[in-house]
C-alpha cells in the first residue's frame, strides 16, 4: 500500500502540517476526490495517519502523520532522491531498450 504513488505524495503533503481534505486535494496535483478519499482512508487504517473530525457547518476534517506514518518520511525522502540521482541514467536506458526492443516497449 506504502509503495503506490498517491500514498507516498499524501505522507509527503502531511510532512509539516495537519491538513484538511480540500488542502490535500489541491495540494496533491492529479489525484481525483475518490482517490484522495480510498488513499486517506487505507493510510488511517494502516495507522499512518490520523483523521479528526470537527462537529461544524459543514463538517470540517483534518489528516495528521501519526508518529508510525512519519518513519516514512526518511524512507521516501531517500527513495526519491535516488531517483532524481538516477533519472537520467534510467531514461537513457528505456531509450536503449526501446531502441533494441521495439515489439516490447511499453505503449
Amino acid at each position: 500500500m506504502i509503495g503506490d504513488k498517491w500514498s507516498i505524495l499524501v505522507i509527503g503533503q502531511l510532512r509539516d502540517r495537519t491538513l484538511r481534505f480540500g488542502e490535500l486535494h489541491r495540494a496533491v496535483t492529479g489525484i481525483s476526490q475518490p482517490m484522495l478519499t480510498l488513499t486517506l482512508r487505507q493510510l488511517e487504517r494502516s495507522g499512518l495517519l490520523t483523521r479528526t473530525v470537527y462537529a461544524s457547518v459543514p463538517p470540517r476534517v483534518e489528516y495528521t502523520l501519526t508518529e508510525l506514518g512519519s518513519t516514512l518520511l526518511d524512507a521516501a525522502t531517500a527513495l526519491g532522491e535516488w531517483a532524481a540521482t538516477h533519472r537520467k541514467e534510467i531514461g537513457d536506458n528505456r531509450r536503449r531498450h526501446d531502441d533494441t526492443h521495439p515489439s516490447r516497449t511499453r505503449p
